[in-house]
């Protein structure tokens, strides 16, 4: 003999509510095949990805041109054995954009914890200044960290780069360090204190575990811009210091050769399994804290 559950039995009969049949009779209607939302995410989905994927279709082409004669690896042959100075330029980028990420971050961290939760003189001045290398403009930026290294005699090169870098990307940090900071629970801290631990403890193991996230994001935050940043490190940098933006606007002048098409397939490679490995480890560190 089978037991039948009364309540189970009401759940499924009960009729749902005049609002919510409203509010379910909308939706669908609202839920078209074709709507303006759709059309729109489809056209921002294109302008982002499409070039991207042209430049991924001309990089495996067999002609220099535009002018598709093939399927061909040789772009990518050229990259491998014959483009020595774009390596050098791309190794350049990311030893400015780790250094200053690293930098950046540790430092955008504590300036964020600092901020957020001590009070002291000249607090709000702080936050206020702390965003104006966000809404400068890159050449005046550029051009007052130029005359501060003249004014000091300070030679240009990586070092001023790095300096630079690690200037305009520290804003980010502290921007992103501060969302996840807000959003921490006071009382884990009142319950570590009350087990003993001093403030030297509670900050790395408990505080920066918990804002990991936050932090993460905001290096390769900082890592993204510092290789993509062009106006600031062209007006900063020195001989010898060569940047891979720097390399490729200077090939504009003799056209650019899709070997840098080939470069960026693979930067796009790299990037999408770096991101896809700290999606999931982050969600893990997350689940775990």
């Amino acid at each position: 003999m089978t037991f039948v559950n009364p309540f189970k039995l009401y759940a499924q009969h009960k009729k749902a509510s005049e609002p919510a049949r409203h509010a379910k009779r909308d939706w669908k209607k609202r839920n078209t095949p074709v709507s303006f939302s759709k059309t729109v995410l489809i056209i921002c989905l294109l302008f982002l990805f499409l070039p991207l994927l042209v430049i991924i279709f001309y990089s495996f082409n067999e002609s220099k041109d535009t002018t598709f004669t093939g399927v061909s690896f040789i772009w990518y042959q050229k990259l491998i054995f014959d483009s020595a100075p774009l390596w050098n330029s791309l190794l350049n980028s990311f030893i400015v954009a780790i250094t200053s990420g690293i930098v950046a971050t540790i430092l955008g961290t504590l300036a964020a914890i600092g901020v957020s939760w001590y009070k002291f003189f000249g607090r709000g001045y702080l936050q206020t200044v702390s965003f104006l290398p966000m809404v400068l403009p890159e050449v005046i930026m550029g051009l007052s960290l130029l005359i501060f290294f003249s004014s000091i005699k300070m030679s240009l090169g990586l070092v001023t780069i790095f300096i630079a870098h690690t200037t305009f990307c520290l804003p980010f940090v502290y921007l992103m360090v501060t969302a996840r900071v807000d959003e921490f629970d006071y009382s884990i801290i009142e319950a570590s204190h009350d087990l003993g631990a001093n403030e030297r403890q509670t900050l790395f193991k408990v505080i920066i575990p918990a804002i990991m996230p936050g932090i993460v994001s905001g290096f390769m935050m900082s890592v993204t811009m510092s290789l993509e940043d062009y106006v600031i490190t062209f007006l900063v940098s020195g001989p010898g210091s060569t940047t891979l933006p720097l390399y490729v606007y200077s090939m504009i002048r003799f056209g650019v050769s899709p070997v840098i098409n080939s470069l960026s397939f693979v930067i796009i490679l790299a990037i999408c399994m770096i991101t896809f490995v700290l999606r999931k480890g982050l969600k893990s560190f997350a689940a775990s804290h």
